[in-house]
């Protein structure tokens, strides 16, 4: 068997030796060469290119229009993770099935930075809503972990990554404005968000929205015939106009819900497709958080007012 095999197969059955030693190799960086980065989502690989740019070499295990919450680890992943000298992910079991690895190999999950009074619980005991990213005020508190990582593994560049850092934080800042701005537009009445999955709990507590998901937090989690009739007497009895298809969740169960609807008398229209689990395509306006979040809103705004 050569060497990446047998590192796979280690990783993945977690034996104590070789986690060990990958922990200790992760925390080694030679100064005179760029700080290899692995993240898990695309929306921590955008912050961190903008924050090391061209002092470190990032690399995203998941890309555009992938859903974190199925995602399964493949062996080039392992092999990029070994290579790694940070590796960062969401937490809060976002990433499910690559949550122990990550943890064991001495991953930092940069949703511990949050206070637990942030993090929004589910109906179950010890199971929190990920999806953080959605309140641009969290996200900033999570890039601001990432820059102190940087600046930790990588101190000679430390000015560096400060200053961009700070920049990049102005631009958050304004972005937060823009949506406050943005939803003034939409009545307060009209600020009920319906979509696919339960992923924008973050958004609505931030900006005043009420949310509601056909699915769980988690898209891992089974639709039941009951889940369906619910939100459809949601719709129905409270009128709601408009529902919202997501990058990374599959049309079909939208438009089972719409057909539903329709069964009952009423029409609900299918909103712009938002972007939940991971950016857009990099050369699409969704491309990078900024513009992720940017498309998002004006897409409620569009169908809501």
């Amino acid at each position: 068997m050569n060497k990446l095999f047998v590192f796979s197969l280690c990783l993945f059955i977690i034996g104590a030796a070789s986690l060990c030693a990958l922990a200790t190799h992760i925390t080694v960086h030679n100064a005179s060469q760029k700080l290899v980065v692995v993240a898990t989502t695309s929306m921590i690989a955008d912050a961190v290119a903008i924050i090391g740019a061209e002092h470190i070499h990032i690399e995203a295990l998941m890309g555009p229009g992938v859903d974190p919450h199925l995602y399964r680890a493949k062996e080039s992943d392992v092999h990029r993770i070994s290579q790694a000298d940070v590796v960062l992910y969401n937490g809060l079991h976002l990433e499910g099935r690559m949550a122990s690895i990550l943890e064991t190999i001495g991953g930092i999950a940069l949703a511990n930075v949050l206070e637990k009074d942030e993090i929004l619980a589910s109906d179950f005991d010890d199971v929190f809503d990920p999806h953080v990213w959605h309140s641009v005020p969290l996200w900033r508190n999570m890039v601001a972990c990432i820059r102190d990582v940087l600046v930790q593994r990588d101190p000679i560049h430390a000015k560096y990554y400060i200053d961009n850092a700070a920049a990049y934080d102005a631009q958050l800042e304004a972005l937060h404005y823009y949506i406050l701005e943005a939803i003034k537009k939409i009545s307060e009445k009209q600020r009920i968000l319906v979509t696919a999955h339960d992923a924008f709990g973050y958004f609505g507590k931030t900006y005043g929205f009420h949310v509601v998901g056909l699915q769980g937090m988690s898209t891992d989690a089974q639709i039941s015939v009951q889940d369906v009739r619910q939100l459809v007497d949601y719709i129905v009895n409270n009128k709601i106009s408009a529902m919202f298809l997501e990058s990374s969740i599959p049309e079909r169960n939208v438009q089972a819900v719409r057909d539903a609807v329709a069964a009952r008398g009423w029409h609900i229209a299918i909103g712009p497709e938002l972007y939940s689990d991971a950016l857009g395509d990099v050369s699409s306006p969704a491309g990078t958080y900024i513009g992720m979040m940017k498309c998002n809103v004006d897409s409620l705004v569009q169908a809501l007012s």
